[in-house]
């Protein structure tokens, strides 16, 4: 599955990190991705990868709270 968001599809870039000397070192910029349990239009719960702003922007359909075996 990878680093990738699963609505926006944002993977990781590259870029370099620039130290005082201005030496340039490649780096990786990770999205801020979290896993979360997605309810699909079927009824079907996933749990999936989304980047935070597709989180935000309300892409995710959380499912009901789950039922406590007590």
């Amino acid at each position: 599955m990878g680093k990738e968001c699963h609505f926006c599809g944002k993977k990781p870039q590259s870029g370099h990190l620039v130290s005082h000397s201005n030496i340039k070192t490649n780096r990786r910029f990770n999205p801020n991705l979290q896993q979360v349990r997605h309810q699909l239009a079927s009824g079907e719960v996933l749990t999936i990868s989304v980047c935070t702003r597709c989180l935000r922007s309300g892409l995710v359909v959380k499912p009901a709270a789950r039922k406590s075996v007590a």
